[in-house]
C-alpha cells in the first residue's frame, strides 16, 4: 500500500512524507524555462561571430541547467540534519575555493581576474558555491548562537570577521561584485536573525568606508561610477555597454519588437547573453516581459520569506535561516542585475540568477532551489508528524 493510501497514524514518524513547494518549484522552472528561450535569442550573434556553432551558448547553457538539476535534486534529497551537522565543514570548502584560485595550475585568469578553477572540460567561478556554503554555514551559526546574536555585540562581530575574511578574498582577485552581494547576505541574516540594530547600523558603518576604499581603489571601478552617474558624456568608450542598454530598453516600448527581433544584441550590446541579458528581453518583450521577469522572482523569492518564517515559528531554525540566506541572495543579485541594465546601478558583473548565460552560476542556483525545496519537504513532514502525535499535555481517556 503505498503513502497516498495508508492513513499516517499507521507510519513510523520517520517514514512520514512530506511535500515540495509547488509554487516554489513552479517559478524557479519558469525562470530557468525563460531563461533558456533569451540566451537562444541573445548569444546566436556572438556565437557565429567567434565562428563556431549558432547554438553553442545554447547547448552549452542547456548542458550546465541538466547538470544543475541533477545537483538541485541531490540536495533536495539531502536532509537538513546533515547539512547542519557539516556546517564548519562547508565554510572550510568556502575558504579552500576561494584560495584555491590563486594556485597555479588550479586557478584561472581571465580578464585580469583570478575567479575561476580549472575543472578540466570547463572553468568554475569559485564565488557561485561559496554564497550557498556561507549562508549554510551562518545558519548554523544563529541558531547555536543565537541568545548572542540578539542579545550581545560580539555574538554579531564573529560572522562579520568571517564574512570580511570571504570578502578581503574576493577583493584580491578583484571581484567587488560578489564581495558586496556576500556582505550583503551576511548582514541580511544576522538582522533576520534577531540582531540588534545598533550593532548592525555600527558594523554598517565600520564597513561603509572599507567598501568604498574598495570601490574607489582601482581606475576600472572609478569609471563605471562615473559613466553610471552620465553614461551619455561619453557614449563611445566607458559609457557604451549602458547607453546600448538604455537604447534596447527604448526600443521595446510597451511589448517590444518581438522574440528575435533586437537589433542591439548584434554586436551593439556587450554581454547580451550574460550581465545584460534582460536589457535584450527589454527590448523584444518590453515592459511586459520585464514585469514578467520581476513578478516571477518576486514570487520565487516571497516563496522562500514564507517558507522561512514558517520554519521559524515552528522552531526549526536552521531550516528558516537558510532560506533566509537563499532569499536575501537570490533577490538581491536579480535586484542588482535588473538595477545595472536599467541603469539605475553602477555595473556589478552578477548574472541574472536563472536566466543568463553562465555555468558556474546557473549550477549553484539550482542547488540552491533543490536546498529550499528540501526545506518545503521537511517542513511539511514535521506539521505532519505534529498532526498525527498526541500532545503529552493532553489527557486522552478513550
Amino acid at each position: 500500500m503505498s503513502f497516498l493510501t495508508t492513513p499516517l497514524q499507521a507510519l513510523r514518524r520517520d517514514e512520514i512524507p512530506g511535500r515540495y513547494d509547488r509554487w516554489l518549484f513552479a517559478a524557479a522552472l519558469a525562470l530557468a524555462l525563460f531563461g533558456v528561450v533569451m540566451v537562444a535569442s541573445s548569444s546566436i550573434a556572438i556565437a557565429e561571430s567567434e565562428g563556431g556553432s549558432p547554438y553553442h551558448y545554447l547547448i552549452k547553457h542547456l548542458i550546465f541547467l541538466a547538470m544543475g538539476a541533477v545537483l538541485g535534486i541531490g540536495f533536495a534529497l539531502l536532509p537538513l540534519a546533515w547539512m547542519e551537522r557539516h556546517a564548519r565543514l562547508f565554510l572550510l570548502l568556502a575558504l579552500l575555493l576561494l584560495v584555491a584560485v590563486f594556485l597555479p595550475g588550479v586557478g584561472v585568469r581571465v580578464n585580469g581576474a583570478k575567479r575561476w578553477l580549472r575543472l578540466g572540460i570547463s572553468n568554475f567561478q569559485a564565488v557561485e558555491a561559496v554564497k550557498l556554503f556561507v549562508i549554510i554555514w551562518l545558519a548554523s551559526y544563529l541558531v547555536r548562537f543565537r541568545g548572542e546574536v540578539q542579545h550581545a555585540f560580539k555574538g554579531t562581530m564573529k560572522p562579520l570577521l568571517v564574512a570580511g575574511a570571504v570578502v578581503l578574498l574576493l577583493l584580491k582577485q578583484p571581484d567587488f561584485g560578489s564581495a558586496s552581494l556576500i556582505l550583503a547576505i551576511v548582514l541580511g541574516m544576522i538582522w533576520l536573525g534577531g540582531a540588534r540594530a545598533r550593532d548592525l547600523f555600527g558594523l554598517a558603518a565600520a564597513t561603509m568606508p572599507v567598501m568604498a576604499w574598495a570601490a574607489l581603489s582601482e581606475s576600472y571601478r572609478v569609471k563605471r561610477l562615473t559613466s553610471f552617474l552620465d553614461p551619455w558624456k561619453d557614449p563611445f568608450n566607458d559609457g557604451f555597454q549602458l547607453t546600448q542598454a538604455l537604447i534596447a530598453i527604448g526600443r521595446g516600448g510597451w511589448f517590444g519588437v518581438g522574440l528575435g527581433g533586437s537589433i542591439q544584441k548584434l554586436f551593439y550590446l556587450p554581454e547580451a547573453h550574460t550581465d545584460f541579458i534582460l536589457a535584450v528581453i527589454a527590448e523584444e518583450l518590453g515592459l511586459f516581459g520585464v514585469c514578467l521577469v520581476v513578478g516571477l522572482f518576486a514570487l520565487l523569492c516571497g516563496r522562500l520569506f514564507v517558507l522561512g518564517r514558517r520554519a521559524e515559528e515552528r522552531g526549526l531554525g536552521f531550516a528558516a535561516y537558510v532560506a533566509y540566506g537563499i532569499a536575501v541572495w537570490l533577490s538581491v543579485q536579480a535586484t542588482v542585475s535588473i538595477g545595472v541594465n536599467l541603469g539605475l546601478l553602477p555595473t556589478k558583473g552578477l548574472t541574472l540568477p536563472l536566466i543568463s548565460s553562465g555555468g558556474s552560476s546557473l549550477l549553484m542556483t539550482c542547488a540552491a532551489i533543490g536546498v529550499a525545496l528540501r526545506i518545503s519537504y521537511e517542513l511539511t513532514r514535521h506539521d505532519a508528524v505534529s498532526a498525527v502525535t498526541p500532545d503529552p499535555g493532553v489527557r486522552d481517556d478513550r
